[in-house]
């Protein structure tokens, strides 16, 4: 397969144009560009290393998260403060750097327990960088797990980040499917297609995922049916309810089983290195169950998904046996 692959790109690079050259090495600059500005376009891996037991980290982040709305509605003596707590708890735990605090802390905390991933041993390595773009530069994040789902650590930047983004959207538009198409340009630019070569379904629901926590500090959560997180009592904020990881994160929060849209130039190289793992995948197709996905997509319906499940492995494995089979048929006759 590897060598069909070198086959396929000594012939594509062959029948390049000029034009398309110059698209290529337009990419690369702006991707070093990118890289060396800081932006946050590392790519996570849950494909490789599934079968490592890793602990829980969903307690140690609700109080992380917790203690983060408690010191920012200290003080408040305002009830139309809303955007002030909103604002507040973006510095704690966002923050205008390139990778948000929270997400910092999961990477780098003795606390918190990740998948023992590598480059060199990530489901992107030996793809060339001019295919990966950023993400090649940056390297392979952290995956950790949280409500019993594997994600990627920068998928707590997006909860935060892009979160309120998308809820202030909101504010302005009043609509939440308008706030969506917003958010999903960003997936198709500087944070998503343009940079990496992915389109992160994954990105996109966090960032929903977030709109939804920020919402739910002052109105009734629509999802759960469970009362907002602070009340006004008297003079000032107080927490009537605890935030909880669990009321928010879900299996489509797994790149592993929400899978990217990757663009022409990464598609083949991805789709080889996933049918490089159907082996590894017969004997582990437990690990890779996706569960309530017709409600799933009901919830996310407005999100411009894409649908990737041509890549699962479920069906990418076995339309692979099903080639392999017919070939070796016809080759017997």
């Amino acid at each position: 397969m590897r060598g069909q692959l070198q086959r396929y790109n000594s012939q594509t690079m062959v029948a390049l144009d000029l034009n398309t050259v110059r698209t290529l090495l337009r990419l690369a600059g702006f991707s070093l560009l990118m890289f060396c500005l800081g932006a946050p376009a590392y790519e996570t891996d849950q494909f490789t290393q599934r079968r490592h037991q890793i602990a829980d980290s969903q307690s140690l982040l609700n109080q992380k998260v917790n203690l983060a709305i408690g010191d920012s509605i200290l003080g408040i003596t305002d009830p139309d403060s809303s955007l002030v707590v909103v604002n507040r708890i973006y510095h704690r735990l966002g923050g205008l750097s390139s990778v948000d605090k929270i997400e910092s802390w999961a990477m780098h905390s003795d606390e918190i327990e990740r998948l023992p991933i590598s480059d060199d041993t990530s489901i992107y390595s030996e793809i060339p960088i001019w295919a990966t773009r950023v993400a090649g530069f940056a390297g392979v994040g952290a995956t950790i797990k949280v409500n019993g789902v594997l994600m990627g650590t920068d998928k707590l930047g997006h909860f935060i980040s892009q979160g309120r983004k998308f809820y202030l959207r909101w504010l302005d538009m009043q609509n939440v499917e308008e706030a969506a198409q917003r958010s999903a340009l960003t997936e198709n630019a500087i944070f998503g297609k343009l940079s990496t070569g992915s389109y992160s379904n994954a990105d996109l629901v966090a960032n929903y995922e977030g709109f939804r926590f920020y919402r739910s500090l002052f109105e009734p959560d629509h999802l759960t049916g469970k009362a907002p997180i602070l009340v006004w009592k008297n003079d000032h904020w107080a927490m009537q309810r605890p935030f909880e990881w669990a009321d928010y994160v879900n299996d489509y929060w797994d790149e592993a089983l929400n899978i990217n849209q990757f663009d022409r130039v990464l598609y083949p190289y991805m789709k080889e290195r996933l049918l490089e793992l159907c082996d590894w995948y017969e004997l582990y197709s437990h690990l890779y169950q996706l569960h309530n996905e017709a409600e799933l997509k009901k919830r996310y319906e407005y999100l411009q998904l894409k649908d990737t499940s041509e890549l699962r492995f479920s069906n990418l494995c076995s339309a692979e046996a099903s080639s392999i089979n017919q070939s070796g048929s016809t080759g017997s006759r």
